[in-house]
């Protein structure tokens, strides 16, 4: 259902037809806490999911209003702005996940909103480039602002101190996030840290924009990591995240 919800953005020309597809997710969710899934694919098998794993409602309908409030298509006024559409979106999303792995214990839902926030901070850095190409900026105006950066500085793929120091101060609240999330290791449950392997791929581009002086339209920044697999086997035989 992610995917579908997120892909909803992209495939469309018109916010109302958007706002349908998001209308028949919402419905969907509904009718399957009813026990009466439409017949689709993917909603049957979110049914299954919800019977299996007890799978709370309100996740489900936070990822829902929050993509559809992302229909606007506008830059978010500040990082405070990004980070509740993180919370309510991958940090929702890594709530259902700790559900499924049978982990309901609070530590374990402080990392994974720390661990969420960075992880839509890192979305909204890596497809800066993408988005400039469509005439589109998403980055925090507050930051962009403060250091004297326009959006058609990004649009035109500049890579000027100020376009840097942009990308600088928006990585840092990523990283700080992780911190504040890898706080809590010694009271999270070791059953939960799968849920959270997503940080070696945050970590990893992270730390390639560092490389590259956060130059965010770098062109190695596009390029896969083929060391992340074993990042990945690493992270998960130390039993950290």
């Amino acid at each position: 259902m992610w995917n579908w919800l997120r892909q909803i953005k992209d495939s469309i020309t018109q916010k109302t037809t958007g706002l349908m597809r998001m209308q028949f997710w919402r419905e969907a969710v509904e009718d399957i806490y009813c026990d009466n899934p439409p017949h689709q694919p993917v909603a049957t098998e979110l049914w299954r999911a919800v019977k299996r794993h007890n799978l709370t409602k309100m996740w489900f309908m936070k990822i829902i209003d929050e993509r559809e409030k992302n229909l606007d298509d506008r830059a978010y006024r500040n990082i405070q702005e990004l980070e509740t559409y993180a919370e309510n979106t991958q940090s929702a999303l890594l709530y259902l996940t700790l559900e499924m792995l049978g982990v309901r214990d609070i530590h374990a839902d402080h990392a994974a909103s720390h661990i969420g926030k960075a992880q839509g901070i890192v979305t909204c850095l890596r497809a800066t480039p993408y988005h400039s190409t469509r005439q589109k900026v998403f980055l925090p105006m507050d930051i962009c602002m403060l250091h004297g950066v326009s959006q058609e500085d990004f649009i035109r793929g500049k890579q000027e101190k100020n376009v840097r120091d942009v990308i600088y101060d928006i990585a840092s609240q990523a990283h700080i996030h992780l911190e504040h999330a890898r706080s809590f290791s010694k009271k999270v449950p070791a059953k939960a840290y799968p849920a959270f392997f997503c940080t070696v791929a945050l970590d990893d581009f992270l730390h390639n924009m560092q490389k590259v002086d956060f130059n965010i339209f770098h062109p190695s920044l596009q390029k896969k990591s083929t060391l992340l697999p074993l990042h990945l086997y690493i992270r998960s035989w130390r039993k950290t995240y």
